[in-house]
């Protein structure tokens, strides 16, 4: 028995079995891709640019208004910038796949926990910003749009929390 090195010649760069020519055609288009244009499309995409403009707006009104209480509303723009910048980061991950390559991370976990996190200060936030706000416009618009925001964010973490609880109790009986 002869264990020599041997060249097999296939249509499939990787090391695993050939695929159908129809199936090799369609998952080369996908995993050749460096952005994913489905999540941009998909509710949690939509979800994520959503909480973004409503984070961005709230910050705007409320920086652009008189403020009569600085202490309450300097913690705002900290908790919807910070909030902005998470989620900019998950929104991130997932066009670019970045999940696929650093398997280490349990992203639906961590991303869970950020916006478990990120939606109760927002929701403290948008109170203290509302009970300051004095009538003033701006600040009232800002308040609102934080609580826009909150309402967003707790939509995420019920369908992250669906998502990855659900799939996996369903995929250990399976």
């Amino acid at each position: 028995m002869s264990h020599g090195a041997r060249v097999i010649r296939t249509g499939v760069s990787s090391g695993g079995p050939a695929a159908p020519p129809a199936a090799t055609a369609s998952s080369a288009g996908s995993d050749a891709e460096l952005m994913d244009g489905a999540y941009f499309r998909s509710c949690g995409g939509m979800l994520k640019v959503a909480q973004m403009i409503s984070l961005l707006v709230g910050f705007i009104s409320v920086n652009n208004s008189p403020w009569t209480d600085h202490s309450a509303y300097s913690y705002f723009q900290i908790v919807t910038m910070c909030d902005l910048v998470m989620i900019l980061f998950f929104y991130i991950i997932h066009i670019f796949r970045i999940y696929r390559k650093l398997t280490c991370v349990s992203w639906p976990l961590a991303e869970f926990l950020h916006y478990l996190i990120g939606t109760i200060l927002l929701l403290i936030a948008s109170i203290v910003a509302a009970s300051k706000s004095y009538n003033l416009t701006g600040l009232v618009a800002g308040a609102t749009f934080g609580f826009l925001a909150t309402i967003l964010c707790v939509l995420s973490i019920w369908s992250s929390y669906k998502v990855s609880c659900i799939t996996q109790s369903t995929s250990k009986y399976h």
